[in-house]
């Protein structure tokens, strides 16, 4: 079998296992971050969550198709590893960068929500005080 389809075999079977894994556990651990973000709805919270995953799915397979072909070819096993390296840690990179890109925009949404928040009395006022006239 010839050494290149056994290196885009593995790149493909670690490249989707690995997007999958990051998925699921982003997935996990930022519905609570979804709801606090989204003042505690957490029906929008799911959602927004599933449709993240859905996205973040479709950018990295479809990275990881993209970068699938290899200029060079692929003669023994110490070059399938070096070539698995190469492509192994580009998609890793990418699952890394898009990772932050959603941690930085949904902070950005949860920082104007809070400052939404700060904007408002937290109980309506019901009357005014009268203020003394200055030198009284």
């Amino acid at each position: 079998m010839d050494l290149t389809v056994v290196a885009y075999a593995v790149y493909l079977v670690v490249s989707v296992a690995l997007t999958v894994w990051v998925a699921r556990t982003l997935s996990a651990n930022g519905r609570v971050f979804l709801a606090d973000v989204l003042h505690g709805n957490e029906q929008l919270a799911d959602a927004v969550n599933h449709l993240l995953v859905v996205g973040f799915y479709l950018v990295n397979l479809g990275f990881v198709a993209l970068y699938l072909k290899s200029a060079d070819t692929v003669d023994d096993a110490r070059q399938v590893f070096e070539e698995l390296s190469v492509k192994l840690g580009v998609v890793l990179l990418v699952l890394g960068v898009m990772h932050l890109g959603n941690v930085y925009v949904l902070n950005k949404i949860r920082r104007r929500g809070l400052m939404e928040r700060e904007q408002y009395p937290p109980v309506a006022p019901d009357g005014f005080t009268a203020t003394k006239p200055a030198g009284a």
